[in-house]
């Protein structure tokens, strides 16, 4: 076992205590060390329940700390790049919450500051390491499925508007309603899968029908902080189209909150050779053998594994130097473009290229 990395934290607010710290606090390799939050109380009250000893409210005061391998990003989403490049530039490795950023530009300044500084940097793409998405991967790597040329993705809620008037629903820290919060999760997924095509043109409309509802059907809408009477200025729902530079294309669809039966998320990809599905964490494969036409269903059995987990054990190998990274800043950079570009075109009523 290599030494162990002093970690930061900077935002310790739902995510972090419930997805991250766990992961943390299990890794034989990491200590954490410092907690940062505008919130004092709430890093403090961690911090004296895991026998951390540091707390700040500022986190420059953090990265100024001198002894810190490793940082974990968990504030609302503005605030991303800013820190993320403030601790490439003092040689500290960044782990950040999706999404990477709130804009193209700020995703590529991560990322040149990620390559300037010789760091790594990794943004939270937990959905890539659950047993279904590794199993298809493989699957797709061994040319089952042969070319992947179109597919579809999302995530319904019924109703689960997280921190309803707090900075989730307000568009200046947050970017975005359920397309930059949803949304990332699967078209990375589909990218991923799809082998990373380059995007080069987007069409999409999105909608808000549902600001005045307080209705839940949702556990994740426990995160973030609801404010009465607080800001609305985003999304619930979103749709669109994308296609890439090697004519693939992929359809999306991410709500907050919609009239369906009920909440779901679901990948579909077609391949010449195979198709796949995966719907709620089910994966079947369809495609033909001895002259017929199979469905396959893999056998997962009872295991059960934490992505987040496992990302977080990822990053810790890539920092030690074990492993090739499969989250790259590229990545995080194609998807901001295609984020931004999708709400551009919505806001233009025609498709967008890239």
């Amino acid at each position: 076992m290599s030494r162990k990395l002093k970690l930061g934290v900077v935002g310790t607010g739902n995510i972090f205590r419930s997805a991250h710290l766990p992961a943390w606090l299990e890794h034989p390799e990491i200590e954490v060390v410092a907690l940062c939050d505008v919130v004092q109380e709430r890093a403090q009250k961690l911090a004296d329940e895991h026998g951390i000893a540091l707390v700040y409210t500022d986190y420059r005061e953090l990265l100024r700390h001198g002894d810190i391998d490793a940082v974990d990003i968990c504030t609302p989403n503005l605030y991303h790049s800013e820190v993320a490049v403030a601790a490439l530039k003092a040689g500290i490795h960044v782990f950040c919450e999706k999404p990477d950023a709130v804009t193209p530009e700020k995703a590529q300044g991560m990322a040149e500051a990620a390559a300037a500084n010789g760091k790594v940097l990794m943004t939270m793409r937990n959905n890539r390491f659950t047993l279904a998405s590794q199993y298809l991967k493989q699957y797709i790597n061994e040319g089952h499925m042969g070319e992947i040329y179109t597919g579809r993705c999302g995530w319904l809620r019924r109703r689960g508007i997280p921190g309803k008037g707090g900075w989730f629903t307000t568009k200046e820290l947050s970017g975005g309603g359920p397309l930059i919060d949803l949304g990332v999760h699967y078209i990375d997924l589909a990218l991923w899968m799809m082998g990373n095509p380059k995007p080069v043109a987007v069409s999409g409309a999105t909608y808000c029908k549902f600001a005045g509802t307080d209705l839940s059907d949702s556990e994740h809408s426990q995160f973030g902080e609801k404010k009465e009477e607080g800001t609305f200025n985003v999304e619930d729902l979103a749709t669109g189209f994308i296609r890439f530079d090697n004519n693939a294309t992929l359809q999306i669809e991410f709500s907050w909150a919609s009239n369906v039966q009920e909440e779901g998320t679901f990948l579909e990809l077609r391949g010449t050779k195979a198709g796949a599905s995966l719907v709620k964490g089910e994966l079947k494969l369809f495609g033909e053998t001895a002259g017929q036409l199979v469905n396959i269903q893999p056998i997962m059995g009872n295991r059960t594994v934490d992505a987040h987990g496992e990302h977080i054990k990822h990053f810790v190998q890539v920092v030690q130097g074990r492993e090739d990274p499969i989250i790259i800043p590229q990545h995080g950079v194609d998807m901001i473009k295609i984020l931004s570009a999708l709400y551009k075109s919505a806001e233009l009523g025609a498709e967008v290229r890239l």
